[in-house]
């Protein structure tokens, strides 16, 4: 067999699709390549040579190792390769960033040969990426008197790998390119659908936003040489949705700047823009790869003569251009003004997005350079025993005397770390937190474990708490393209330390719950910070924030992560709720009533929302949490009583308890940890020594506002209005409509209850409605397909046992088989009921997908354009967001009922209910 044969195959294929031969990450393939390089007879020489220098991915990839290994033996002339000096083997050492690399570094550095040493030396002095293993070397070496390593610790004790950097080019001109009108959804530059392709990342570039804009863009960098491209949202905001590493990669990949010469395809520095700035999670990717994220305010509210807003005949805000933004646009950002130009002209001051934090991660190509550098930096000085030189900009500590602190100024403080001892920290410090909570998702995952692979981590940080990897995203169907994917990641993450959906040794059942509802089962402590890969981490206890890949990465190799303290929007309820509503409408009605409440401002957007739900569970009150995504906020954090939080946390550890039953327990015995945890803070609680987490009374808000249940009479459906005349106001989740908008006509194709919004109580309001529609007309007939996917196993598994999931078997045309799961994803849907696997589904828009140009009404998250829906020749695709009890109905009906008819469906059946509690 012979590894290089296969991949020169492999190499003519994406020749034929356009392709580059794919980066390799075999130490097999590569131990192959440098046989040929060592015969200097060899036919394919030539070509290995080309390949081992340009084509292997660095890190802890099994290549890395071997390409580290022949470097030394160059190095050290135990193996003579013309084309490769010992010079130019520094070289591509200096570019593999860490784990072998540095293994062989520290060696020559350590080493007897002084002139080896001295050059080694002068690598080891520009690289972070060091761990334990790595900095005890150097520590006992300098102990041992070891004057190589002395030169080194004290070069990083003053963060020359930092300071001898190139500085930031005081002017960058960009020229304009407008990716779309409105909401810029990560979707749109990474579709759900190509997920499979994201960690091959020249092909998974190819589906960004359309071949025609990747050619416009293309025309544009050949008409202005040396300007860089800048993607542009007008009249929106950039990268909205999932939290997708792999939409600024392919932003990257076609605008930015090539990270290193020998690593293909790992672009950094793309520029973007909003003219309502850059969706939080988005912002985080961007700065992980050193890029600049833009807030244009190019178009504003228009105003009379007295300052009051004007508006058009819907009661919308009349917008007015401030300045021009056209594709084609050539603009300067000026990094130390900080001020955006045209030519001479002063457009806007751009000082947010280029603070002296993001200026430091422009300078070093990214955020996880100064994160290392930092902690390298105090090491050093820690063994020399001298205090580290003020090198990076110094932490921005907000403290106002007499001001108390919201929930998550609490947490933050709590888990802050390098921080003035005794100082406490309000809304706007930069802070290092330690983060408890770690969650990987299946179709993000491969690209995390390439970014710890990148950053040469091998373990999980001691200080999480839990980690969890899921299964999903590919839950739906069991494809070829999961069967490649999915058991090399759950191997490798179950090997760096993380509880695994699917057992890499195949002993227990594979679990495919929805990530979200496992994240906030194993989040034991209100007190908790949370990292997860997907924009809905948004636990209903603790503070959770959805992050790219990599910041995921970053969190489980080192337990840390570094942000401002958000502000935050205060959320209380008055007033009660009406017997035919259910919470699923507060929730949007809650989005409504904020824009009306502030005249169509976002007050949510960027910020957390500390909302007052506390009578509400865990599982009921994740509805709420998990919604803020749609709202555009930064996280939100749930509020709740102390005996309602022991009840959840009580849920939790049964839940857990059940993980372990099922064999998912790891060596480090991490779930029967956080059972412990979850006892401690029980007992915290009932005897009063901690209880459940409150704001102070004197807390400051951004704003507070305060959700009428009174005036909730009907149901509330988020309305994607694909057929707005203003294409900004397309797509977004603002639009938010009673039932009675649709005049009981609207037609509906196909309805889905799934996804992470929707908890055991919506499963049972699914059986008992239709149990009462069979009593009322003598028989269930769906007039629509109706896809039924309970999040997680634990709600069928409760069902079954309460009686109800034998009801929806007895409407229901089809249900999965764990045996023979489905290995094809459905493109047509008969009018009957599916009962499919725990997971996604529908929601992710990765493998099952509804008829293109249907209107689908469900109980998910998403109604972007393309994801649960695509656009036919005959009409556009939408998804329209609703309750559970309304989206069984319509899927009955054929169309959107009357509250008449919704009315009598609901009445008798116990709708998820809320009772508001004074928060005086």
């Amino acid at each position: 067999m012979s590894f290089y044969k296969d991949y020169i195959n492999e190499i003519e294929e994406r020749k034929n699709q356009g392709l580059n031969p794919k980066p390799i990450d075999g130490a097999e393939l590569l131990s192959e390549i440098i046989a040929q390089i060592k015969d200097t007879a060899h036919a394919d020489r030539a070509e290995s040579l080309q390949l081992f220098i340009y084509n292997v991915l660095p890190g802890t990839t099994s290549a890395a190792g071997v390409k580290a290994k022949f470097l030394k033996e160059i190095i050290l002339g135990e193996a003579v390769v013309s084309e490769i000096t010992p010079a130019f083997a520094f070289e591509l050492l200096s570019h593999m960033k860490g784990g072998p690399s540095i293994e062989v570094l520290l060696d020559l550095a350590l080493g007897q040969d002084l002139a080896i040493a001295q050059e080694a030396a002068k690598v080891l002095k520009t690289q972070v990426y060091l761990y334990d293993a790595d900095t005890n070397r150097l520590k006992e070496a300098f102990e041992k008197g070891n004057a190589i390593a002395k030169e080194i610790l004290e070069s990083y004790a003053k963060a020359e790998f930092f300071t001898k950097l190139p500085e930031v080019d005081e002017k960058i001109e960009v020229v304009t390119f407008i990716a779309g009108e409105g909401d810029i959804s990560t979707d749109l530059l990474s579709p759900g659908n190509q997920a499979h392709s994201r960690a091959d990342r020249e092909l998974h570039g190819l589906c960004m936003i359309t071949p025609e804009a990747q050619q416009a863009i293309k025309d544009l960098q050949a008409q202005h040489p040396g300007k860089k491209v800048m993607l542009i949202a007008e009249k929106g905001t950039m990268g909205v949705g999932s939290s997708r590493m792999s939409g600024v990669n392919n932003v990257a990949l076609w605008t930015g700047k090539q990270a290193s010469p020998y690593v293909p395809f790992v672009n950094i520095a793309p520029i973007v823009a909003g003219t309502n700035g850059i969706s939080p999670i988005f912002l985080t990717t961007v700065d992980v790869t050193g890029g600049i994220g833009i807030d244009l305010k190019n178009w504003v509210k228009k105003v009379d003569e007295n300052g009051n807003v004007m508006r058009n005949e819907k009661d919308e805000p009349i917008l007015e251009e401030v300045y021009s933004v056209a594709t084609g646009t050539v603009l300067t950002i000026n990094t130390k003004t900080k001020k955006l130009y045209n030519g001479d002209q002063e457009l806007i001051d751009i000082s947010k997005a280029l603070t002296p934090q993001k200026m430091e991660f422009i300078k070093a190509g990214g955020s996880y350079a100064i994160v290392f550098g930092k902690k390298i930096q105090t090491f050093a000085a820690n063994v020399l025993g001298v205090d580290a030189p003020v090198v990076f900009a110094p932490s921005k500590e907000i403290s106002i005397e007499g001001q108390g602190l919201t929930a998550v100024e609490k947490i933050f403080n709590r888990n802050a770390v390098g921080v003035t001892k005794g100082k406490v920290l309000h809304a706007g410090s930069d802070v290092r937190v330690e983060v408890n909570i770690v969650g990987s998702q299946d179709t993000t995952g491969l690209m995390t474990a390439q970014e710890l692979e990148a950053m040469a981590a091998t373990v999980i940080s001691p200080i999480v708490d839990g980690a969890y990897q899921s299964g999903c995203h590919t839950a739906s169907v069991w494809d070829k393209k999961a069967q490649a994917n999915i058991p090399k990641l759950m191997k490798f993450m179950n090997d760096f330390g993380l509880i695994t959906a699917r057992d890499p040794k195949g002993e227990y059942h594979a679990m495919t719950d929805v990530i979200h509802k496992v994240l906030n089962d194993i989040t034991v402590d209100e007190w908790a910070i949370i990292i997860g890969g997907d924009s809905h981490t948004r636990m209903s206890k603790g503070v959770a924030f959805g992050a790219d890949s990599g910041t995921v990465a970053l969190a489980l190799a080192t337990g840390e992560a570094s942000m401002p303290i958000p502000e935050s929007v205060k959320v209380t309820f008055k007033g009660s709720m009406k017997e035919h509503m259910d919470f699923r409408d507060v929730v949007h009605a809650t989005q409504a009533q904020m824009l009306q409440q502030f005249g169509g401002e976002n007050v949510f957007q960027g910020r957390i929302i500390e909302v007052h739900i506390g009578t509400l569970l865990a599982d009921q009150a994740f509805t709420f949490t998990d919604w803020t995504a749609e709202m555009k906020a930064k996280a939100s954090i749930c509020i709740s009583q102390d005996e309602t939080l022991i009840e959840s946390l009580e849920i939790a550890k049964s839940r857990i308890q059940i993980m372990i039953d099922k064999g998912m327990e790891n060596r480090n015995h991490v779930l029967q940890g956080l059972i412990d945890r979850a006892n401690k803070r029980i007992e915290e609680i009932r005897s009063g020594a901690k209880p459940a987490l409150t704001p102070d009374a004197n807390a400051k808000y951004y704003a507070e506002v305060v959700v009428d249940l009174d005036i909730i009479d009907q149901p509330m459906i988020a309305d994607p209005d694909v057929n707005n005349e203003d294409v900004s106001k397309r797509y977004t989740h603002d639009t938010i409509r009673e039932l009675s908008f649709y005049g009981g006509d609207k037609k509906v194709d196909l309805g889905f209850v799934g996804s992470c919004m929707v908890h055991k109580d919506d499963l049972k309001i699914v059986s008992q409605m239709l149990k009462n529609i069979e009593k009322q007309t003598g028989s269930v007939k769906f007039n629509a397909p109706l896809v039924v996917a309970a999040p997680t196993y634990n709600i069928i598994d409760e069902l079954k046992a309460e009686g109800d999931w034998e009801y929806l078997q007895k409407y229901s045309g089809f249900e999965f088989s764990d045996l023979l799961p489905k290995n094809n994803a459905r493109t047509e849907y008969e009018n009957i009921m599916y009962l499919e696997r725990p997971g996604c589904n529908l929601c992710m828009g990765n493998q099952e997908k509804a008829a293109k140009g249907d209107t689908v009404m469900a109980t998910s998250t998403r109604l972007f354009q393309g994801r649960v829906v695509e656009d036919s020749e005959r009409k556009k695709g939408e998804s329209l967001l609703a309750s559970t009890p309304v989206v069984v109905l319509s899927a009955i009906l054929g169309r959107i009922p009357t509250m008449e008819e919704y009315k009598a469906s609901v009445e008798g059946i116990n709708l998820t209910k809320f009772t508001p509690i004074s928060t005086k």
